[in-house]
């Protein structure tokens, strides 16, 4: 018995190496730009918003109605921005929500007071969020 197979009965294997690297060079270029395109995407999404909003204080007006005071800072104060500032009650449930424009300002940070109406006895007022991206019905009136 030989170690070797007759070369006429059995093809011998060949390879093309460069064809080889000239694919893998290809995937990994490929697998890269892929890797940048999503994380350009995800920090466009995820990246902080240019203006911050900071609660100062808040006091309880009627069983109704409390009162918040909150700072907001913006990158370009020129640019309006919007609030939504929100009450809720004792057991955490959000009873009274409003939405607070804030027009362009010679100053990045601004101090703001409001009124939230509420359906129930209010316990506390927070800031639920700041953004640029202003309503047209906010800027129309």
């Amino acid at each position: 018995m030989t170690e070797t197979p007759p070369a006429d009965r059995y093809p011998t294997p060949t390879r093309d190496l460069r064809g080889s690297r000239v694919v893998a060079i290809i995937l990994s270029i490929g697998v890269v730009l892929l890797g940048l395109a999503l994380a350009f995407f995800a920090y466009n999404k995820f990246a902080g918003d240019d203006v911050e909003g900071q609660s100062i204080s808040y006091s309880l007006v009627d069983d109704s109605t409390i009162s918040i005071r909150f700072t907001v800072t913006r990158e370009d104060p020129s640019d309006p921005a919007v609030c939504i500032v929100r009450a809720r009650s004792r057991d955490g449930s959000e009873t009274g929500r409003r939405e607070v424009y804030l027009g362009p300002s010679d100053s990045g940070t601004v101090d703001v007071t409001t009124l939230i109406r509420t359906s129930q006895r209010p316990a506390i007022a927070d800031i639920y969020g700041c953004g640029t991206t202003v309503p047209e019905y906010l800027t129309t009136g």
